[in-house]
């Protein structure tokens, strides 16, 4: 199947006309949900034996940046359902939790969601406040998540808390976390500046009632399993920041040629250099992942570049528009909204620069 070709008529038929709707809206229409299960993306990081599509990551990361193109949201919310709702429970569910919660959520009926950041913890997820405690048969948690994507109309959310905050990163479990949850409740409905159409929640924990089974892999693995579906799931925000920054590029020049400027001309120069240097980094994450090898270092690489590039394209592409690329509805203005996001999802522009930094810097060189 060629996926991006089929990522390629979603978005022209069905998404990119109903861009500025999701916008005003803040919210993804059903057609666009329906289309999504439809068409089979959902399950492109499934494993056949559950329905998926079982595709690479440069097939992963080519279909959300033509997605982005038309739409920072609606690939935004496809990315987080494939990389870190999905991808955990491929890789740490057990083979009940698989058989069970994967069908459903390759064929697009159940949707995903992950829920790490908490209203006073954000980048140092060590430092979870939402508890946990073992309670009969199962595990009662309490607590609050802040900022989780499609939470509200998610079927399954990986969450992560805490048996005991002392132990830090060791004292970390995750949990498969069903719709309909005694004690799990949304609370804030947020009002972001940009990807509007995918929503953005507060979750409420008041002692969840969670069963034995909904623990995925074991206690205490949970920081672990966030980090690494964390590393993956940087190079699909890394492909929609790169989508989102290739319809800005588009934006300016199309207004460029209608006034084609010295200036105008140099702008849109950088910007195709910057553009061509983030689609190269990002199909290189994309690569070094699919080929069995350490990818975090790539995947942090390609995050921070390609969601800088995006900010700095949508910022040049409202100096090339002028006065009508400021008006509230106008495309140039609604793209440097939805790349502002970028930056700070899973993963601040500091945050990858901490890691880069760490690793670069920290790690011994092979000797000659």
């Amino acid at each position: 199947m060629d996926w991006p070709a089929v990522a390629e008529r979603l978005a022209t038929e069905l998404v990119a006309p109903r861009a500025e709707e999701m916008d005003r809206t803040d919210r993804l229409p059903t057609a666009i949900r329906q289309a999504l299960a439809s068409s089979g993306l959902m399950g492109l990081t499934t494993p056949a034996e559950f329905g998926g599509a079982e595709a690479d990551t440069r097939t992963v990361a080519r279909v959300l940046e033509t997605l982005a193109v038309a739409s920072g949201a609606v690939a935004t919310i496809l990315a987080v359902h494939l990389a870190v709702a999905t991808r955990p429970i491929v890789d740490h569910g057990t083979a009940d939790q698989r058989r069970t919660l994967l069908p459903p959520m390759a064929s697009g009926r159940w949707l995903g969601a992950f829920a790490l950041s908490e209203p006073s913890v954000g980048s140092d997820a060590a430092q979870l406040a939402t508890r946990y405690r073992v309670s009969g048969d199962g595990f009662r948690v309490r607590g609050n998540k802040m900022f989780t994507t499609s939470a509200e109309s998610a079927d399954v959310i990986v969450l992560f808390a805490t048996r005991d905050p002392a132990q830090g990163p060791h004292g970390i479990s995750a949990f498969a976390v069903t719709k309909g949850t005694p004690g799990l409740s949304v609370g804030q409905r947020l009002d972001k500046l940009g990807v509007r159409g995918s929503e953005t929640v507060e979750l409420v924990l008041d002692d969840a009632e969670l069963p034995r089974t909904a623990l995925l892999g074991t206690e205490g693995e949970g920081f672990a399993i966030a980090m690494q579906a964390l590393a993956e799931g940087r190079i699909g925000i890394a492909a929609c920041a790169l989508g989102v920054a290739r319809s800005a590029f588009d934006t300016m020049r199309a207004a460029a040629r209608k006034d084609p400027a010295e200036w105008k001309r140099a702008a849109v120069a950088r910007a195709y250099a910057e553009l061509e240097a983030a689609a190269a980094l990002v199909r290189h994450a994309a690569e070094v992942k699919d080929r069995g090898m350490a990818f975090a270092d790539a995947a942090s690489a390609a995050k921070l570049f390609a969601a800088q590039t995006a900010v700095r394209l949508a910022n040049a592409g409202i100096d090339i528009a002028g006065p009508a690329g400021t008006l509230r509805g106008a495309r140039a203005e609604r793209l440097l909204r939805d790349a502002r996001v970028f930056p700070i999802v899973e993963g601040t522009t500091e945050i990858q620069e901490l890691i880069l930094g760490r690793s670069l810097l920290d790690r011994e060189e092979p000797k000659p």
